[in-house]
């Protein structure tokens, strides 16, 4: 009962949805800007009765344009709150109608409604089923606070730090460039946000990218709501997926943190592989990861220490926040 309340469609449907290649004319990097289907797009927490009694359960709604929207609900919690990858996830589509979002079962079985901050869902005969509270997370690190002997890279006040840094939205630094400062064993914060285009799809979706070393690119997109693959938030392209998906909604200020061991050379030749263990939003997502090459897009790897650098991509993807720690 509880899968046909929040399951309209199949999977396939997010992933075509979010997938296909349709450029995207309206960018908002101002929430108060983004119109009526951003207040609605979000997380989502509640209870729905099961087999069992009360369940816990997360939802993500995620705007797709033009009054359309994906949904994803899962079993135990949000993501890192009680979810895991592997576990239940069910997924459905709706249509904004006037003020509200309205998902109904093919066959009439079921109705949910989001509205004024809240999803509701119904049965066929009107009776309340479950419901759930938009909710807006913030990171445990959010707004942490440079150690004792940390380099800060960018505090709002300057972009001197970086080639071709640049500074937009008063006191936010633009993607598109590179930390003069070079780095080999290091711990580093930032904090990123990615702007909501909804009509976008895919890799046109806010799209940046966290070089670690100019070599080994943490992907910066907008993936809420999706699976979680190497090539999406969190993930180390083309290397490995993150342990679960910990992507906000477009226009939260989300975080990065991570502890970086550079490969070992000895006579110009690699002889241990870098390492790294990385926080999204607070949560680990790869625990003392072996790196075993570069990725592509930057910087080859090599024995010399090299810069941060924060892949442009033509998107308004914006940082702050960022210091490092020399080891």
């Amino acid at each position: 009962m509880l899968r046909r309340i929040l399951c309209a469609a199949s999977l396939a449907f997010l992933a075509s949805a979010l997938c296909a290649a349709e450029p995207d004319k309206n960018t908002f990097t101002d929430p108060a800007k983004a119109g009526p289907d951003y207040a609605v797009q979000g997380e989502y927490r509640g209870e729905f009765e099961g087999e069992n009694g009360k369940e816990k359960w997360g939802g993500h709604l995620i705007a797709l344009g033009g009054g359309k929207f994906a949904s994803a609900g899962y079993r135990g919690g949000l993501p890192g709150e009680g979810w895991q990858r592997g576990g239940e996830v069910v997924r459905g589509e709706g249509q904004r109608e006037g003020d509200q979002v309205v998902f109904r079962a093919d066959d009439g079985a079921w109705t949910a409604t989001a509205k004024d901050g809240a999803l509701t869902v119904v049965d066929a005969d009107g009776n309340l089923v479950g419901a759930m509270k938009r909710v807006v997370r913030k990171s445990s690190t959010l707004g942490a606070k440079p150690p004792e002997g940390a380099k800060v890279l960018f505090d709002g006040k300057s972009a001197d730090q970086f080639d071709k840094g640049k500074i937009v939205q008063k006191n936010l630094l633009l993607a598109d460039c590179a930390s003069k400062m070079k780095l080999g064993d290091h711990v580093l914060h930032l904090e990123f946000r990615t702007p909501f285009k909804p009509n976008a799809r895919g890799q046109a979706r806010g799209n940046s990218g966290m070089y670690i070393q100019s070599r080994y690119e943490v992907q910066v997109l907008d993936s809420f709501g999706l699976e979680g693959r190497n090539n999406e938030c969190g993930g180390i392209y083309s290397i490995s997926e993150p342990a679960v998906n910990m992507c906000y909604p477009p226009l939260q200020w989300q975080t990065y943190d991570y502890d970086f061991k550079a490969a070992r050379y000895e006579n110009g030749k690699k002889v241990k592989n870098a390492r790294v263990t990385i926080r999204h939003n607070g949560v680990v997502i790869h625990k003392n990861l072996e790196l075993p090459k570069g990725t592509p897009g930057r910087q080859g790897e090599g024995p010399d220490p090299a810069p941060l650098y924060l892949q442009g991509h033509g998107n308004p993807v914006v940082y702050r926040n960022i210091w490092v720690v020399a080891k």
